[in-house]
Formats: structure tokens, C-alpha cells, sequence
């Protein structure tokens, strides 16, 4: 299953003489193979006595885009650090590096090795879970999201990867109910409600999945334009199976948001994709799409003219 790729921005480098060899980390983690064209874009935040919020968004695009950009103020700033600032990162901080780096088997040992010290903390469980699942361990990750849950009960990034699993799994309902106990946890996170969006139209209840996805984006209005999570909680598989149809519910949401260029855009996206009852589902909802209906290009759309007329009103 395609998921989510990750790249690391370009000023986060790192000189490879800093990074500890795999003798040097402690951990049973099997040595679990990592490809990094199937990647979930996530990880955890430094930890403290409670999971703490992500102080800023971390660029990505959904269906329009399958990148996502990650770095914190804890991880080497710039290209330019010295070998005593990287020796100087904490273990978690090293785990949170080879994460970022993409070097997943080694991120899995660190978390265990501090897991296994700290088995009450709630974030190396879940960043566990994290490196666990980017390698498609799935019942190993949801061993350790689930004991991150157990040591956290509130902890709806931990819950939301529960869900990211059933999801991947394609149990539908079970990801929806991981999807909605995450949001009872927190209600004010674009990321769930969106994920919860791809549940329900995995399981083809479309009314639902629009209106989750409405949700999502009266958090984050520009969700789906960067399209990701807080730091720990990871974003929903995005291999939909009936594109044309997903591009038309995300442009009845734009429009419904009056984001008429989004709407726009997507209903476009339906249309390349061959949606075939496109031109039916406007004039069914044509009260949500009044502004975007009025527009030439959206005319154009629904009404191609033929190339040779086309050609003959060019000045």
C-alpha cells in the first residue's frame, strides 16, 4: 500500500562522523527492512511528563502532493553544526535524527532501548509504534501505540495511529472508531477529522466522509493545502480507490467552505480523472456549487468546445 513519503528539509544535514554506529545502540528490535517509497510522514514530539503539542505545521500535500517537510528547534538547525553540537543530542534526540534521516531500524532501537528505561512514557511508546509501522511491522506498532495509550489514556496521537493501522488493513469500521475516540480525546485536530474522512469513504459512506472533511477543514482551512498532522500522530493512507470520486467530495468541501479556486481545482482533478457522473452530481448539487458553475472555466469544463472553434476565437 502507497503511503505518505517523507523528505527532510535540505538545511537539516548532520556530519555522518557524529551519527553512533548500530553497536552503540541497545535494543532486541528485529532488523526490519525500511523502504522509503512507502513511508508514513510523522514523528514524535520531545517528550515530557504529557505529549506536547507541535508547535507548527508540517508541510505536505494530500492527494495533491505525497511529500512532507519535518524539522523541530531540538534537531541540528542548520548545515553548518558542529560535531560537538551533534554529540551533544540526547538519546531521544538522536532517535527523533535517525527518523528524519529515514534510518528507520535504528530509530526503532533507540526508542526501545528508551522505551525499556522509561516504560511509563507515553511518547517513546508511540514513537516506537512510529518507526515500527514505517518499516510495516503493523502488530508490533500496535502493541506499542497501545501501550502508549495505556500509559496515556488522553494521548489522541497514539489512538490516531491505532487507526492509521486499521485503516491500512482496510477494516474500515475499526479505523472510524480508533478515528472517533481520538477525537473525543481532542477535538481540535484537522489531522483526525480528516483521517477520519478517508475511513469513511474507504467504507463508502460518502455523506459522512464530506462532512468530516468539512470539519477538517474549519480547523485548518489550509489543511489540505499543506496537509498534515501535529508532530506523533500520522496521516491517513492516501490510495484511494475511486480518485474521481474523492476529488469530487473534496471540491463540494472547498465549495461549501467558499474556497472557490480549491473547488475549482478539484472539480478538475474529477474531471482528468473521468468521474463519470461529474456533470450529474453538479446539477444535483448545484446550490453548493452556484459561484463555481458561474465561472467560464467551469463552463468549459462541463462543455468543452471543439478544438477548431477554440482555435477560432483566438485574436
Amino acid at each position: 500500500m502507497k503511503l505518505l513519503s517523507l523528505a527532510v528539509s535540505g538545511s537539516f544535514l548532520v556530519m555522518l562522523s557524529a551519527v553512533p554506529s548500530l553497536a552503540q545502540v541497545n535494543s532486541d528490535i528485529p532488523l526490519l527492512a525500511a523502504d522509503g517509497a512507502w513511508l508514513i510522514a510523522a514523528k514524535g514530539p520531545t517528550s515530557t511528563s504529557t505529549p506536547s503539542p507541535m508547535p507548527s505545521p508540517l508541510p505536505a500535500g494530500a492527494l495533491p502532493s505525497a511529500s512532507m517537510h519535518m524539522q523541530t528547534p531540538q534537531q541540528v538547525s542548520t548545515a553548518t553544526a558542529s560535531p560537538a553540537t551533534v554529540n551533544e543530542l540526547t538519546p531521544e534526540q538522536m532517535g527523533d535524527l535517525y527518523m528524519a534521516r529515514k534510518q528507520y531500524v535504528e530509530a526503532a532501537q533507540t526508542f526501545k532501548a528508551l522505551s525499556d528505561k522509561n516504560p511509563t512514557n507515553a511518547v517513546y511508546l508511540n514513537k516506537l509504534g512510529i518507526a515500527l509501522h514505517q518499516q510495516e511491522a503493523l502488530t508490533l506498532a500496535m502493541r506499542y501505540y497501545e501501550k502508549a495509550l495505556k500509559a496515556n489514556p488522553k494521548y489522541a496521537d497514539a489512538q490516531n495511529n491505532i487507526g492509521t493501522i486499521w485503516y491500512q488493513r482496510k477494516k474500515f469500521g475499526k479505523a472510524i472508531k480508533a478515528y472517533e475516540k481520538a477525537i473525543k480525546i481532542n477535538d481540535d485536530m484537522a489531522v483526525l477529522y480528516s483521517n477520519l474522512g478517508y475511513a469513511y469513504f474507504g467504507d463508502k459512506k460518502y455523506e459522512e466522509s464530506i462532512a468530516s472533511f468539512r470539519i477538517a477543514l474549519q480547523k485548518d482551512p489550509q489543511f489540505f493545502e499543506h496537509n498534515t498532522g501535529r508532530t506523533g500522530s500520522l496521516l491517513q493512507d492516501r490510495s484511494v480507490t475511486d480518485r474521481g470520486r474523492f476529488y469530487y467530495l473534496l471540491a463540494k468541501s472547498f465549495a461549501e467552505a467558499g474556497n472557490i479556486d480549491r473547488a475549482v481545482l478539484y472539480l478538475r482533478k474529477a474531471k482528468d480523472e473521468g468521474y463519470a457522473t461529474l456533470i450529474a452530481d453538479l446539477k444535483k448539487d448545484k446550490v453548493t456549487f452556484a459561484a463555481e458553475l458561474q465561472l467560464p472555466e467551469v463552463q468549459n469544463l462541463l462543455n468543452p468546445k471543439p478544438v477548431a472553434e477554440a482555435d477560432a476565437q483566438q485574436p
